[in-house]
């Protein structure tokens, strides 16, 4: 079995007393003391202790060898990561909130285990739970087999009931419509140096570049993520989608050893990295999917890619003017930019085919220069306006290019 979701739990809570049921409207909490890891002669067994139980699933994905556990709302607060890399089989242990409602863990194995069982029992007098989950060592080629993603669009895909129909290219009536994505969250936290973490910094820009859009009263803004909360890579381009966006903005301030990065650099989709560092951030930006576990190989067909490719022969050039439009309004407000600020990279949330996508570095939190402007609030309010004008800019020329191409 590749992964289980509780279905005995509405069973068990109607075994429970009243003091249970009413505990079970709470949120569950991760019991440390009741948590356990131990190796086995066959590989490991785990046991997560709760205070109450919550549907959950459980599944293994392979390059690299990781479990994945699932649940409803689970409070993490207390639990050490130590308590699963003391076996031999686990290198590595994460949990944080997935998606809103969800929460996951990750654990990153030494190598080839296979989910052996998973198993959720729960105390019909206390209302306590305790999730038993055995892994036992198996051949790289079955473990590889048996570890896949379970196709349930409910998790980790945003619930669409009606889809409206695609959105037109913007004709400059009626306000445009910008998504500002905070990159990383939840259990993938960027970027961190100097005690700042480049998802926290992050959002707090992308909230207050949205405030200032608004104020224009000619923008309407979506964020992808407006908490510390995980968002798949393909969700990112789904919710763009879903707002019917005009533009889609990626926001970043990632880190490179060496320390020679520094300055602002605006990414557009490439095939190729323009250069090893990009080919390096896009790689680092990417894993991000890694971390929490989604598999996202094979997602497009033939077909498909045919149909995307006709479809960025727009979009493409549109996106080059906004990133062109970044730039000079970065450079007269004196933003620093990198020695190379224009560059192309693979970055999965520039590959919304029909929708004009951009990537923004702000800085590098590598660089101290830079750490200290992203973390002082004038200096990104001064940003924030530069940015907004840039987009103003940019949906006028683009609007008058519009009605050329269609008369």
């Amino acid at each position: 079995m590749i992964f289980r979701i509780v279905t005995g739990l509405v069973a068990a809570l109607c075994l429970a007393g009243a003091a249970f049921a009413q505990d079970f409207t709470g949120r569950a909490r991760i019991l440390p003391d009741e948590t356990r890891a131990a190796d086995t002669k066959r590989g490991v067994t785990l046991s997560l202790g709760m205070t109450q139980g919550v549907p959950y699933r459980v599944f293994t994905l392979d390059d690299p060898a990781r479990l994945i556990a699932d649940f409803r709302e689970v409070d993490w607060t207390g639990l050490d990561p130590a308590m699963f890399t003391q076996t031999t089989a686990v290198s590595d242990a994460r949990f944080g909130q997935y998606r809103p409602g969800w929460t996951r863990m990750i654990l990153d194995l030494d190598g080839p285990l296979a989910l052996a069982s998973s198993d959720l029992r729960i105390d019909t007098e206390t209302g306590q739970a305790k999730l038993n989950i055995t892994l036992e060592r198996t051949s790289h080629q079955d473990f590889a087999a048996r570890s896949v993603a379970p196709a349930d669009p409910d998790w980790g895909m945003p619930l669409v009931a009606d889809v409206d129909p695609a959105r037109m290219r913007q004709s400059g009536n009626g306000k445009l419509v910008v998504v500002i994505d905070p990159g990383h969250g939840g259990v993938d936290p960027g970027a961190q140096r100097g005690g700042y973490d480049e998802k926290e910094l992050m959002l707090r820009f992308a909230m207050e570049l949205r405030d200032t859009l608004v104020r224009t009263g000619e923008v309407d803004v979506y964020l992808t993520r407006e908490a510390d909360e995980f968002v798949p890579l393909e969700t990112r381009v789904t919710i763009a989608h879903e707002a019917r966006a005009d533009l889609f903005l990626s926001l970043h301030a990632d880190a490179l050893d060496g320390g020679g990065a520094r300055g602002a650099t605006i990414y557009t989709l490439a095939e190729e990295a323009s250069d090893k560092a990009s080919q390096k951030l896009a790689e680092r930006h990417n894993r991000a999917d890694l971390l929490a576990g989604v598999d996202l190989t094979g997602q497009d067909d033939v077909v498909a890619h045919v149909l995307m490719d006709l479809a960025r022969t727009d979009t493409m050039p549109r996106a080059n003017r906004i990133a062109d439009e970044l730039l000079e309004a970065l450079k007269e407000n004196g933003n620093p930019l990198h020695s190379r600020p224009r560059r192309g990279a693979g970055f999965s949330v520039l590959k919304a085919a029909d929708i004009p996508s951009v990537l923004l570095e702000v800085g590098f939190l590598s660089s101290e220069r830079d750490r200290a402007n992203i973390t002082n609030p004038k200096w990104r309010a001064r940003t924030a306006t530069a940015i907004t004008t840039a987009i103003l800019e940019w949906a006028i020329a683009d609007a008058a290019e519009g009605q050329l191409i269609r008369q």
